[in-house]
């Protein structure tokens, strides 16, 4: 190794990670149970071994930290540490493995998978109670010190109210990496989403936010890898500051915040909110025969849950190997450092929490929600952004629908299978469904949360497309290497009539319309909606459910549209403006259902196809496959911003899952303009009907939905 003379001070323990002041960069890595720490500084991005080694030798309240005058913006950096290797007691100290810092605002490059990468000599008899004396720098990737400046300009974020909310849900690189309109170096980038008609194609869905897949900086498995594949979700977190490298349009190290920051301040701009889908609940380390990366080598019985009986091995309530310890109050500093960055340095608009469950679970109260949400609740700056939960893990008692508190939205589940059994014709779903077309009061009023906790969603990345969920029984997955045996076996699917791609005109015309059912029973339900990119213009995956390492055009939005993905398109949009148009529909306080006005008015109510109330003994009568339900916009109890009294039209909506056409007579409905046919999913197209009296019988076509509104003229009660 090169000596190299240069200026050492002691620097400061906070804040973590590489900090640029102007003058020089601080560095402090916290590593409790640590003998020692080494900065390593590299000469260039792509040098092989680190030019010069500092010791850290100043060590206050179990952080090791320098400062090194001069160093510039652009320096790469990482670090070894020193300690006991004794795996048996959760120790895995291992100095010859380059760790990158868990505070990295940006990372170089991926990793090159290699043996050296593990702390254990791979192959070994003893297994990972075996020590690797081999240097993983030439294969590692490092961090970068950053300069924070940005011009924000006026950047305001859209701050939509969740209940105006309408999510899509997007992959950066798959959703601009074919589009034709973008440059090729835009492709697949933080740039191409920010890049003009792409930002204008969100506008026009009317959309109010992008959920994005995993933008932290992922490494791919090394299964996948040596097959050809990727971890192309994203769900493999190794930098939860860092964005990651693959979206940056130059792919210049350190480019890619710059480039985040301008994306997002472009999006909000156009008046839509960025949310990022984020992974603290597992790290890219894997189990106890994964890579030492980072967490591992420098105090794994701190940030990793570790079996009290045998620290050897890891609690793995996520199906990644690891769970983060969320016990530790130094992981949950880190995790609540992150959380803060995004907000305060990158100006993104709130989180959807993967795998959420598993940040609640306590010591021996696996239903107790733990600090994690009490110390969220409390802060300042994160308890004012949208929150959102995926509520289950793969623990014990992991599914916790419903159990999150007051501030957090979730991921209804169950909204998603009801809707797809419902429209599949099963039996004995009626009385589910009213639940979830009005906001799962059933799951979320208890605890004092509104309709818009319920994030509702038919298809998500995770799952067939909506098209692929009207045209397949199975999942087909065999394009992943794993004999199909991976993704979810019950996906409440159902084909149509023929597994897959069909000439059939009447299988094909159905799969058309039970798409349309479904598109309409989202963007009408209450609660927000969220939408799978690419379900507005029929995207297919051929059938595979679990797409996560098919980073290529299976999962790529494919840009072209057929006859079916126009007009679905066309009905997205008509929809999501009818939301918008209508408070009835986005309502902020959970139904009544009981006089408000006047005796015979209520706020909501429901019909069966002869024009009567559904009677108690109804909702439980497992042949009962229609529905009418009826939203009095005039007897809505809600207030608007300046203290006027909300009111709206008259909407009832129609379902029939029948395969048999339903008479439906309408209600009477006060005043009386007549019913408006507003969507009917039986044709493409919007409906275009004369206003039909009250008491009119209206023909429902075979699985179809429908839409109609009683104008009220304003100002009348």
């Amino acid at each position: 190794m090169e000596a190299h003379h240069y200026e050492v001070w002691p620097g400061k323990p906070y804040p973590r990670g590489a900090t640029w002041d102007g003058q020089g960069v601080n560095f402090a890595i916290f590593a409790e149970h640590a003998t020692g720490a080494e900065l390593c500084l590299f000469d260039s991005i792509d040098a092989p071994h680190e030019a010069r080694r500092i010791p850290m030798r100043m060590h206050t309240d179990l952080v090791w930290h320098v400062y090194v005058p001069g160093l510039q913006p652009g320096q790469v950096y990482a670090y070894r540490v020193h300690g006991p290797y004794l795996p048996e007691l959760g120790l895995r100290y291992n100095p010859n493995k380059l760790l990158v810092c868990p505070y990295a605002r940006a990372l170089t490059s991926t990793i090159r998978w290699d043996d050296a990468m593990f702390g254990y000599t791979v192959g070994h008899p003893d297994s990972d109670l075996s020590f690797d004396i081999r240097d993983s720098a030439p294969f590692m990737t490092r961090g970068i010190v950053v300069d924070p400046s940005f011009d924000w300009g006026d950047d305001r974020p859209p701050a939509t109210p969740l209940h105006d909310s309408v999510i899509y849900e997007l992959h950066v690189k798959g959703f601009t990496q074919m589009h034709p309109e973008l440059p090729e170096n835009l492709r697949g980038t933080y740039s191409g989403l920010a890049y003009p008609p792409v930002v204008q194609y969100l506008q026009s869905l009317g959309v109010t936010a992008v959920e994005l897949l995993p933008v932290h900086h992922r490494i791919d498995d090394r299964q996948l890898v040596e097959r050809g594949l990727a971890n192309y979700w994203g769900y493999n977190t190794l930098g939860y500051f860092a964005p990651d490298i693959r979206y940056s349009s130059t792919g210049v190290p350190g480019d890619q915040v710059r480039e985040f920051k301008a994306m997002v301040k472009t999006l909000h701009a156009a008046g839509i909110e960025v949310l990022l889908d984020v992974v603290y609940n597992h790290s890219a380390e894997g189990s106890h025969l994964g890579p030492t990366l980072s967490f591992r080598g420098l105090d794994n019985p701190v940030y990793y849950r570790l079996h009290d009986a045998n620290p050897r091995f890891y609690i793995d309530h996520t199906g990644c190997g690891n769970s983060l310890n969320l016990l530790q109050s130094r992981t949950l500093q880190l995790i609540m450092d992150s959380l803060r960055y995004w907000v305060t340095e990158m100006h993104v608009d709130g989180f959807r929490f993967d795998l959420a469950t598993a940040l609640a679970r306590g010591l021996h109260e696996r239903d107790r929600l733990s600090a994690f949400f009490d110390i969220i609740h409390q802060d300042p700056v994160l308890s004012q952004v949208k929150l959102i939960a995926e509520p289950w893990d793969v623990g014990p008692g992991g599914y916790q629908a419903g159990n999150f508190p007051v501030l957090w939205c979730e991921w209804n589940g169950r909204y998603r299978d009801t809707t797809r059994r419902f429209w599949r014709g099963d039996p004995a779903q009626v009385a589910e469904l009213a639940y979830r077309l009005t906001g799962s009061s059933d799951l979320y009023r208890h605890n004092g949360r509104r309709p818009y906790a319920s994030i509702n969603f038919v298809t998500a990345h995770d799952g067939f497309t909506l098209r692929d969920l009207v045209s397949y029984n199975a999942k087909h997955n065999e394009a992943n290497g794993e004999d199909n045996r991976d993704g979810d076996n019950h996906n409440n699917s159902w084909n149509c009539g023929a597994e897959g791609v069909t000439d059939a005109p009447d299988i094909n015309a159905l799969r058309a319309r039970q798409q349309r059912n479904m598109l309409a029973t989202l963007l009408l339900s209450q609660g927000v909606p969220m939408l799978l990119a690419g379900d507005e213009r029929n995207r297919t995956q051929h059938g595979n459910n679990n797409a996560y390492c098919q980073d290529n055009e299976l999962s790529w939005m494919d840009w072209r549209l057929d006859d079916t993905g126009r007009d679905l398109l066309d009905l997205t949009r008509r929809l999501i403006a009818l939301r918008k148009a209508h408070p009835v529909l986005r309502r902020r306080s959970f139904f009544q259902g009981r006089s408000i006005h006047g005796p015979q008015i209520h706020d909501i109510e429901w019909f069966r196809p002869d024009g009567r109330e559904m009677a108690d003994e109804e909702w439980t009568n497992s042949f009962v496959r229609c529905i009418g339900m009826l939203l009095n916009g005039q007897a809505m109890d809600e207030w608007g911003e300046r203290g006027e009294l909300i009111r709206d039209d008259i909407l009832l909506l129609l379902l029939n899952a029948y395969w048999e056409p339903i008479s439906f007579r309408l209600p009477a409905a006060p005043p009386v303009n007549g019913w408006e046919v507003m969507e009917d999913t039986r044709q493409a197209g919007p409906a275009k009907r004369e206003p039909l009296a009250p008491g009119t019988i209206y023909e429902l076509a075979p699985r179809s939905l429908v839409l109609l509104r009683c104008r009220v003229e304003p100002g009348r009660d």
